[in-house]
């Protein structure tokens, strides 16, 4: 039997102590004193890019299952009760968040979204703590916000806006369906009541260069956002971004490249941010392109070791921060 050595032991912090980043699952934990963990619900929603509201199909890169192709139950509690038992085996988690993940989960009437919240934390389970809905900024009104502020108090409350590039005409070349003012539109009003708000941005984009991930991250750095979601862009059987891919029309950017451009954003974005994602998720049977976006655990450990080989810290460029200062981690900085 082999046995494996620990690279850690007194006066040496375990790995996941060791990022240069402030990683989402230390801060969960320390927000809720045990292991935590997000399960992924399907709650039937769809999107306004897809129904003819503001567009049809959806954005380019977006599969049928509007990025929940990992979710295999039918109906609300059972799938979070399935998830819930796999997490606690397979990660030995003790705490849960429900993440509504698909589509748009703000996009309906507030008694329909009332419902679907309700009915996922119906049975007062104290194992779950929080709430996380992941949406679109031009599906943010005031009437949401107030309702969601409704759950933040008794949950811990985040929501996940899909903003992907800063720039309009990517966003026309994506078929997102609204402008990145929309974006700072829905912040404020999250903010205004103190919601929790992680931001997604998906480097590469067809017709970006790193010059425009550069423009994306100035413009996160304007807003009041706790938390960030670096997706590595990948071709989904089935989408149209697959379609330009076959037309020639459109080349993932390497993964030299994706290492690079994630470590530029770690080291722009303000070190109180909290880091959800490092890369994308993709079901092998669906993957069109690029091979390397199923490497996760290779582009985790060269996106660490870049920043760790080089001394630099999350955070160590953000113009807001002094010499030293992104080695801290502030505990105000996501509210509960």
């Amino acid at each position: 039997m082999r046995v494996r050595k620990r690279k850690y032991g007194p006066g040496v912090p375990p790995p996941q102590e060791r990022k240069p980043f402030r990683d989402v699952s230390r801060f969960l934990k320390e927000t809720f004193g045990a292991k935590s963990y997000k399960v992924c619900v399907d709650g039937g929603f769809t999107c306004p890019n897809r129904d003819g509201t503001c567009g049809i199909g959806g954005c380019i890169f977006c599969g049928e299952r509007g990025s929940g192709e990992f979710i295999t139950e039918i109906g609300i509690r059972n799938q979070i009760l399935t998830a819930m038992e796999k997490a606690r085996v397979k990660h030995r988690a003790e705490k849960f968040l429900v993440y509504f993940q698909n589509f748009t989960n703000t996009y309906a009437p507030v008694d329909v979204l009332r419902a679907k919240y309700d009915s996922a934390l119906a049975d007062g389970d104290e194992r779950i703590v929080g709430l996380a809905v992941g949406t679109r900024a031009d599906c943010i009104s005031e009437e949401i916000a107030d309702l969601l502020a409704e759950y933040a108090e008794k949950y811990y409350v985040q929501v996940e806006i899909g903003l992907q590039t800063s720039d309009d005409e990517t966003a026309k070349r994506i078929n997102r369906g609204y402008p990145a003012s929309r974006f700072t539109e829905a912040v404020q009003l999250l903010r205004k009541r103190r919601l929790n708000v992680v931001a997604h941005i998906l480097p590469g984009l067809p017709g970006e260069t790193k010059e425009h991930l550069i423009r994306t991250v100035d413009f996160l750095n304007q807003h009041d956002i706790q938390g960030l979601k670096i997706h590595s862009l990948y071709v989904l059987a089935g989408t149209r971004l697959a379609e330009l891919y076959r037309a020639g029309e459109f080349e993932p950017i390497t993964m030299a490249e994706y290492i690079d451009w994630a470590v530029y954003v770690l080291r722009h974005v303000s070190p109180q941010l909290v880091i959800h994602r490092l890369s994308g998720d993709c079901a092998r049977e669906k993957l069109v392109a690029p091979e390397w976006i199923l490497k996760k655990k290779e582009i985790h450990d060269q996106i660490i070791g870049t920043m760790e080989a080089n001394g630099w810290k999350q955070g160590d460029l953000h113009p807001g921060t002094t010499c030293g200062e992104s080695a801290k981690v502030n505990t105000e900085g996501t509210d509960r």
